[in-house]
């Protein structure tokens, strides 16, 4: 565990210009649509908070819920907050670790959820991706995470950019927590 994803570390973020991984920012309407290429999004993006590590997607991620998905009228359900957050880490350490490294981050609010989009700069599509989510047999210390993406996303996509690299989006559901009973047993 490095230092930014122990409990309670504050996330890496540096401003960032053009060229450099980025979070794009969030002037889009909450609930739109997302862009006709999430890749193309991520890709031009030139201003947002620099991506060093899963925890500053994590909250970054965890920002775009409380600041645009969350509504008067609706607030996600904190499993499913919980589900977001471990698809990022999962995504986001696999850039780093398979992918030669983060080349794009984006996060953004739709209707049914959180459509993430990560860049990385291989072009190597790993084989799990397309399987049935199953959890390897035995404990190897790894192999997990692509598991729990296609158990916990949906609609997967993954592109290779034509000039190297790879795109991978995917859309993790969120629930309107309304009318469901809080901690102290009331509805909320």
């Amino acid at each position: 565990m490095t230092e930014d994803e122990r409990p309670g570390a504050e996330p890496r973020a540096e401003r960032a210009g053009p060229g450099d991984t980025t979070l794009t920012d969030r002037t889009g309407p909450a609930g739109a649509a997302p862009a006709a290429s999430s890749a193309s999004a991520a890709e031009q993006a030139g201003a947002g908070v620099r991506v060093t590590s899963a925890a500053a997607a994590r909250a970054y991620a965890r920002s775009v819920v409380l600041e645009e998905w969350n509504s008067s009228s609706r607030r996600a359900r904190e499993e499913d907050v919980i589900d977001l957050l471990l698809v990022v880490s999962e995504m986001v350490t696999n850039a780093i670790r398979h992918g030669e490294g983060i080349a794009g981050f984006e996060a953004v609010s739709t209707a049914d959820g959180i459509r993430l989009t990560v860049l990385d700069n291989s072009d190597v599509v790993p084989e799990v991706a397309y399987g049935s989510g199953a959890l390897p047999l035995g404990h190897l210390g790894s192999g997990y995470g692509w598991p729990l993406i296609i158990r916990l996303a949906r609609e997967i996509v993954i592109d290779r950019r034509p000039g190297g690299g790879k795109t991978i989006s995917v859309l993790v559901p969120l629930r309107d927590a309304a009318g469901l009973p809080s901690k102290d047993g009331r509805a909320g």
